[in-house]
């Protein structure tokens, strides 16, 4: 188990915003590639980046949506690419791998979606929040060498906490689809990817990094929902005080890709702005299975010959 895995203090805060985060920091000369960075928290990220004096690239799979939201923003470019084809996410790659790149946010992702399934057989929650982000990854490890201090940033989530990563049917071939279980498998993966990743790349100048935000109403990732279901999940977010607002949200994220206090740590999981505790329940806190060395490069494994 990661012994770096406890919190610094960071001396930020769950309502600390993003852009208190990163005041008095600049990125002028820095190159950033934010995936679903044109809405909900990823759009923030790009937002106070570009602020800050970064330059974005943000893939789209909605090249309209993300030209209303970000198209009028200087130093900003949008490209196509699709999370869920594997030929979109190296076309989109191999424009950007001969430049050096200091930060890869994988910001995009799906949840509670009914069952569906990639043109590999894959679980389409597994297939987009955590594959075809590795995929992204390999891609550009070239770039972010060059970068010679780069860092990349794992969307996760607390949904972890709802399922391990099951090696034994990842698909649900066997067993009964549960979406949520689906997305919490997808999301403890993004985890783990995080702590392989800066094992094997650290000494490269690459540290990995994952997040959960918070739980927020203003982005749609709980589009799936029935309203049913929608209501029972914000009285418990409502009961645990976790509500977020987008600026919030995107403050974690900000802090992982840009504190001076994690220069030399990585292959951790963070929450409000500083490496959260482990925990075997409760509702904060990382847990034990989702951080496992062993799992992780297990699971590394398994998405390379998913890939192959």
């Amino acid at each position: 188990m990661s012994s770096r895995q406890h919190p610094i203090p960071s001396g930020f805060h769950a309502q600390t915003t993003a852009r208190e985060v990163m005041a008095g920091l600049r990125l002028e000369g820095k190159r950033a590639i934010v995936t679903g960075g044109y809405a909900g928290i990823g759009l923030e990220t790009t937002l106070v980046l570009v602020a800050a004096g970064a330059h974005v690239i943000v893939p789209a799979r909605d090249i309209a949506k993300a030209q209303r939201a970000i198209g009028a923003l200087a130093n900003v470019t949008i490209e196509a690419m699709d999370l869920s084809e594997p030929s979109s996410i190296g076309a989109f790659a191999a424009r950007h791998v001969d430049a050096p790149l200091e930060l890869l946010i994988n910001n995009a992702g799906i949840m509670a979606t009914p069952l569906a399934r990639d043109a590999r057989g894959l679980e389409s929650q597994l297939a987009t929040n955590h594959v075809g982000h590795f995929e992204l990854f390999r891609h550009l490890l070239p770039a972010l060498r060059r970068a010679q201090g780069s860092r990349v940033i794992a969307l996760s989530s607390r949904g972890h906490v709802r399922s391990a990563f099951d090696f034994e049917d990842p698909n649900f071939v066997h067993r009964p689809y549960d979406k949520m279980t689906a997305y919490g498998q997808s999301k403890t993966a993004n985890i783990l990817f995080a702590v392989e990743a800066d094992r094997r790349y650290a000494a490269d100048g690459i540290r990995a990094y994952a997040v959960h935000p918070g739980a927020i109403l203003d982005t749609d990732l709980a589009r799936h929902y029935d309203p049913a279901e929608f209501e029972l999940v914000v009285e418990r977010a409502r009961r645990i005080g976790s509500f977020k607002t987008v600026e919030q949200g995107a403050a974690t994220t900000l802090f992982c890709a840009t504190s001076p206090l994690l220069s030399d740590v990585g292959g951790v999981y963070c929450e409000n702005c500083d490496i959260a505790p482990i925990k075997s329940d409760g509702d904060d806190g990382v847990r034990p299975y989702a951080i496992d060395p062993d799992t992780a490069q297990r699971l590394w494994t398994w998405t390379e010959r998913a890939t192959a």
